[in-house]
């Protein structure tokens, strides 16, 4: 007797239906052979299903089970197909006929028939839905993942015995009930925010220019200054995550085996930090069975690379493409993956190795050499891909001091940053895959960035005296359009321009 159950498999961060077959025959002696393209956790399935039946007190025949995961030229990964596998084969042992049709399985099992949570659910369920599986069973530490997903009933399982009864129609298991939008309100807090930050008040606004356009930002300055704390702030003033948003950023952490049944769904902008020795792989991604990296866990969110001539030059050249282009293509024997990585990227760095050159108040310990040779880990066409270079000094001591708050609330500025945001998105309705100035075509730079005779030539001073390259003329451009965003300003004038062109003075300042 053949039974059929569907389950998916995951390529990248997307899920494909795989159809688990399972023919039973009697023979003399119990042999399970799985055929499909498995890789080594789901042949070890056999023993782990076996026992799990066996712990379950269901009945499990003598003879030879062949288990089919369709369609055969896809790899199959991970131990998420235990369950199906071990209700289709107590089916096929029983000789009872279920109607599967509808329903998509995944989950891993223990040797007592404990189900366990599995990576990758939340694509699992968009698979399903896309598919008419209208009805999912999956571990219970995974439903409130899956339950975010409208048009689809989320049955969570505990054990293989409560999964059997239900398939079999013996015992009804009560969806998981999820209020989606209570949900995304009760999740949208932050830990820290803005006027917790004393002084800076001059890099506060070049981190909300930043934010309204999706534009990246160097932070330069001396140890202590705060450059960390305001970048860890920044998602805090970039508008809220539509759902779309959220969707698209939790299916990347989920594949990644980020989430927990605390932290099912992210509902704010993620904000990335990895350490200065990780390596190509980590930060774009790959690996045998390829993964996201840091690039695309940052996806819609922040990527902070603190200390940033720490990172070997290498490691920092692979995040050209995905600066540029917003997606990370990873290729490999087996075939390419695409991994979304449309982030921010704030980067912050000392001036020299000790941290003090042009300090006021403390001594440079460092040779001329030692800094040209620090400052030099950093290309040109990097520095070039960063819209704003940003000088953080040191905060004095009456306004470290001071009573009061710091300044400005995250709401207040975010309000202003999420107007900005709504100008470009209706300035763009009809832009293919740009929803920011960051992101604008040069054809687009040209056509919202006209500038009248005073402006032009501003700008052209800027670029005989300064050097700037022709990718830095566009990056002015973008960053003066932002800037006459947050002024409500049709046409961008003479102070936008002005203010976009001493954000990208730094750079010649620092690296000439």
């Amino acid at each position: 007797m053949i039974t059929r159950l569907f389950s998916a498999s995951l390529r990248g961060i997307d899920a494909h239906e795989v159809e688990v077959e399972v023919n039973a025959r009697g023979a003399d002696k119990p042999l399970i052979t799985i055929v499909g393209l498995p890789d080594a956790a789901v042949r070890e399935s056999s023993q782990r299903v076996i026992s799990a039946i066996t712990a379950s007190g269901l009945y499990l025949m003598d003879g030879v089970k062949t288990v089919n995961l369709a369609p055969a030229d896809l790899k199959k990964e991970g131990p998420s197909f235990d369950l199906p596998i071990a209700l289709a084969m107590a089916a096929a042992s029983r000789g009872k006929e279920i109607d599967t049709a509808g329903f998509c399985v995944v989950g891993e099992l223990g040797l007592d028939g404990a189900v366990r949570p599995v990576k990758g659910v939340l694509p699992i369920a968009l698979e399903a839905k896309r598919n008419g599986r209208n009805r999912l069973l999956v571990p219970a530490e995974n439903a409130a993942e899956a339950a975010v997903i409208d048009g689809i009933e989320v049955h969570p399982v505990k054990n293989l015995r409560q999964a059997w009864e239900f398939i079999s129609g013996n015992e009804w298991i009560t969806p998981y009930d999820l209020d989606r939008a209570a949900f995304f309100d009760s999740h949208r807090n932050h830990e820290v925010d803005f006027e917790e930050v004393r002084g800076q008040h001059q890099v506060k606004r070049a981190l909300e220019v930043a934010a309204a356009g999706g534009h990246n930002i160097l932070l330069t300055g001396p140890p202590g200054t705060g450059k960390s704390m305001l970048a860890k702030r920044l998602p805090t003033i970039m508008p809220e995550m539509s759902e779309e948003d959220a969707i698209d950023t939790t299916r990347i952490h989920s594949v990644s085996g980020l989430l927990d049944a605390r932290n099912a769904f992210l509902t704010v902008r993620p904000f990335r930090s990895p350490h200065h020795t990780i390596s190509d792989v980590g930060l774009l991604g790959g690996g045998t069975n390829p993964k996201p990296g840091e690039v695309s866990l940052a996806h819609h969110g922040v990527l902070f690379l603190d200390e940033l001539p720490e990172f070997r030059r290498q490691t920092l050249e692979v995040m050209r493409q995905p600066l540029e282009d917003g997606h990370v293509t990873v290729t490999r024997a087996a075939g390419t993956l695409t991994f979304p990585a449309r982030f921010m990227l704030v980067a912050a760095m000392n001036p020299c190795p000790c941290g003090y050159y042009g300090d006021p108040k403390r001594e440079c310990r460092c040779s001329p050499g030692q800094i040209d040779k620090y400052r030099q880990r950093i290309s040109g066409p990097l520095l070039d891909r960063i819209d704003l270079h940003v000088d953080v000094p040191a905060v004095d001591f009456r306004e470290l001091t001071a009573k009061g708050h710091g300044g400005e609330s995250s709401a207040a500025i975010r309000a202003r940053v999420t107007g900005a945001r709504d100008l470009q998105r209706v300035r763009f309705a009809t832009g293919r895959g740009v929803t920011t100035n960051a992101a604008m075509r040069p054809k687009q730079v040209r056509e919202h960035c006209d500038l009248d005779a005073e402006s032009t030539s501003y700008l052209e001073q800027a670029m005989e005296q300064m050097h700037f390259s022709a990718r830095a003329h566009d990056r002015i451009l973008k960053v003066a359009r932002t800037i006459a965003d947050l002024a409500d300003s049709e046409k961008v004038r003479s102070p936008h321009l002005l203010e976009a062109i001493q954000y990208r003075s730094l750079d010649r300042k620092l690296f000439a």
